[in-house]
């Protein structure tokens, strides 16, 4: 990352001025101009482009990221396959979040940029900065949390769901906007099934959607 990004007085001139955190955040809680001061002076805009790695085994990252644009999927890598544990979207975290809490333990999880990227860089150093000092803050991450647990939940439900059209079906409901934006590759691995299975069950769902009569 290039450290003028970080101190450059005009990097928010593209985003209103501010950094995009802030307004995340204020979802959830007003905030005080001590934090948006804090947040706008250690965020910071990165660039990743297509098929690039965020972070990886090989790069332990201090930063987690909030997407403005693209796609980001995480994957493990098992007697060479590559096995896609998660995929985000616009407006979602990503990063390996064992970084924040021990930097000592090594990580086997990759992040990768599916599509050109633009993220805010949100370094780890900041968010344990406003943890002790802010409860706000502390509140706001509360509740960003509740969302990444439920988000946790819909991914374990469709993995425990032992049909593969039933997965695909759960999948397109989940996440609609994602269907025609990510590769097949890795909605089947995401999905738990080889590409051929999943192109047989598209192919069916279009031929029944096909047939369904228009009103």
């Amino acid at each position: 990352m290039n450290p003028e990004n970080i101190y450059s007085e005009d990097k928010w001139l593209p985003f209103n001025g501010f950094s995009p955190l802030i307004k995340v955040y204020r979802l959830f809680h007003d905030l005080t101009p001590d934090i948006e001061f804090i947040i706008n002076s250690h965020t910071f805009p990165v660039n990743f482009k297509k098929n690039k790695f965020i972070t990886s085994p090989l790069h332990r990252d201090k930063c987690t990221y909030l997407i403005l644009n693209g796609i980001v999927r995480g994957y493990m890598k098992e007697d060479n396959q590559e096995i896609t544990t998660w995929i985000a979207k616009e407006n979602e975290f990503v990063g390996n979040v064992s970084n924040f809490w021990d930097e000592s333990e090594p990580i086997e999880e990759y992040v990768q940029a599916l599509e050109d990227v633009v993220a805010i860089a949100v370094p780890y150093t900041m968010l344990k900065l406003l943890y002790l000092n802010y409860q706000i803050v502390n509140y706001v991450s509360r509740k960003m949390t509740q969302l990444h647990y439920l988000q946790a939940c819909e991914r374990a439900l469709i993995s425990r769901l032992q049909s593969a059209e039933k997965r695909y079906l759960r999948f397109m409901k989940s996440y609609p906007e994602l269907v025609n934006r990510v590769p097949l590759k890795y909605i089947a691995s995401f999905l738990c099934m080889r590409l051929e299975t999943l192109s047989r069950i598209r192919s069916k769902l279009a031929l029944q959607f096909a047939e369904i009569p228009s009103r």
